[in-house]
């Protein structure tokens, strides 16, 4: 199966209505964006993090115009040191290679050890944007069913005042 398969079943299963935009492969939010111009929906940039001593892992989602504020993603967390996780532990955790991160990541994390976090700013948006684990797909769900996406697979989404 492959990893888009992967999470349609699970959206399938949750019974989450989503909109399939396929393209060439994206490895940066302003590649993607070009592909999916004109569909309604916030463009999101999902960011794999960890802190100094790999110790803690953080998900983060925000939108892709913003940059973030490190030290106050610090301050948020209480985590110290946090940078982008490298690719090799990006495997490792998500079974992901770089510009493929998204929320539907967390299905491939077997320890489950990651923190999520959304950025507040978007939480109030009608509809997101993510790629299904293949950066030649970009998949548009409602906020709503992102957060039910998140909480099925048992995790808990914290809200990030950026």
């Amino acid at each position: 199966m492959t990893p888009y398969e992967t999470v349609k079943n699970k959206l399938d299963e949750l019974d989450i209505e989503f909109q399939l935009v396929e393209h060439e492969a994206a490895f940066t939010t302003e590649q993607a964006d070009k592909y999916i111009e004109g569909i309604e929906g916030v463009r999101t940039k999902t960011m794999f993090l960890t802190d100094k001593k790999k110790t803690q892992w953080f998900l983060l989602v925000m939108d892709d115009a913003n940059r973030l504020d490190m030290a106050r993603f610090e301050e948020i967390t209480g985590a110290k040191r946090i940078k982008m996780a490298s690719a090799e532990s990006l495997m490792e955790k998500m079974g992901l290679t770089p510009g493929s991160v998204s929320i539907f990541g967390l299905l491939n994390n077997a320890d489950h050890d990651i923190k999520v976090y959304i950025e507040r700013a978007i939480t109030g948006e009608a509809r997101m944007s993510f790629h299904p684990n293949d950066n030649t797909k970009t998949i548009f769900i409602s906020t709503q069913d992102m957060f039910r996406f998140i909480e099925s697979l048992g995790y808990e989404a914290g809200i990030a005042d950026l």
